[in-house]
């Protein structure tokens, strides 16, 4: 894919005073072009403002389209870190605690559930440490990809089947990366707020935070290409993937994987933690906070956030990225220097990965 196609940054300035937003569309098409995917975006925050961004590429490589900056992306497992800090809020407002245990917030599933889940607690599944499978049941994945029923009926069916099987190893012995994991923790919020999930994540974090263009799914309107179709395929020629049930994740595991948004939104959830990090943010208490994003001792996974040591992000760095086969995105946040980093791309693939990692670098090496 060798066509110079970039976007103009500008496209959306009645959103956002951008006259002090660098356009980045020129670095982000050459990336895009050395690693052949078919759209890539970016964006940085610095000191609380949106210092850059931009996107290059083709919505559809069969159909030649660009992608812009106001085009929303799937986000996948970034969204682990929202379900980790509506938990957050939940525990603030004495709706649950940390070590609420499954017995206790499924009371009418204990006959049917095996004994070992009956003690393991919402923190554990938010570190990965509840014994949830890596990869869920081929039986019960083959009925969430069915859709029957509402999102919630359909996590709950999900979680049921979950709990009547046992863990994968004993809870709190190891570490286990789960989707799983939080489509249980997930349902747990849902039970004691007695609302949706959806709902919980659009009251409590995208309103409050003021991002308009969050939402769930593949961002793709049915018959349309109005925003960016993932591409299957570990390498050019890509095959865009059509809206419908196919374009992403099942509700089951919703509270592990499916919201999307633009990338300035991206970056606005991000300098979020960084502000909380920091001991600013807003929403949560900054004890919270520090509970998000510390790890367990003896891992480097806290809730929703790996967390590891870079130079340029003046010590402490978050960061957590999402696939779904079909998109990829990541976000690099440096608390230390009120500074973070987003990317995304619509295909799921090595070269993915590289070029969302090097459009950073540029970033990283510039502000």
């Amino acid at each position: 894919m060798k066509l110079q196609i970039f976007a103009t940054a500008l496209l959306f300035i009645a959103a956002v005073c951008w006259a002090e937003v660098k356009d980045v569309s020129d670095e982000v098409e050459r990336v895009r072009d050395e690693h052949d995917v078919p759209a890539l975006a970016v964006a940085a925050m610095d000191e609380g403002k949106l210092v850059a961004i931009g996107a290059s590429g083709l919505r559809n490589v069969h159909k030649k389209k660009v992608v812009t900056c106001d085009d929303v992306w799937l986000l996948s497992s970034c969204t682990k870190s929202m379900t980790a800090s509506v938990a957050a809020m939940l525990v603030e407002e004495e709706l649950i605690r940390w070590d609420s245990t499954l017995a206790e917030i499924f009371p009418d599933q204990v006959e049917k559930m095996d004994e070992d889940w009956q003690q393991v607690t919402l923190e554990q599944l938010l570190v990965h440490r509840g014994g949830a499978p890596h990869d869920p049941p081929a039986d019960l994945w083959k009925e969430a990809l069915k859709r029957h029923g509402t999102p919630t009926e359909q996590r709950e069916a999900f979680v049921q089947g979950l709990l009547a099987l046992p863990p994968t190893h004993k809870p709190g012995s190891r570490w286990i990366y789960s989707d799983s994991g939080y489509a249980i923790a997930g349902v747990m919020l849902e039970r004691v707020s007695g609302k949706a999930f959806e709902d919980l994540l659009r009251t409590r974090i995208f309103e409050p935070l003021g991002l308009k263009s969050a939402g769930f799914g593949a961002p793709v309107n049915a018959g349309k290409n109005d925003q960016p179709w993932g591409h299957r395929g570990y390498e050019s020629p890509f095959t865009p993937v059509p809206p419908g049930p196919d374009a992403d994740y099942p509700p089951a595991i919703a509270p592990a994987a499916t919201v999307h948004m633009t990338i300035a939104d991206f970056a606005g959830y991000a300098q979020w933690h960084v502000e909380g990090a920091r001991g600013t943010g807003r929403l949560l208490s900054a004890a919270s906070f520090k509970k998000l994003h510390t790890p367990p001792d003896g891992q480097e996974y806290a809730m929703g956030w790996a967390v590891t040591k870079r130079k340029w992000a003046g010590g402490v760095a978050l960061m957590h990225n999402g696939q779904n086969t079909m998109f990829y995105a990541v976000m690099w946040l440096g608390p230390g220097e009120n500074t973070c980093f987003v990317a995304a791309c619509n295909a799921d693939c090595q070269d993915a990965q590289d070029a969302c990692d090097d459009a950073i670098r540029i970033l990283i090496n510039e502000f």
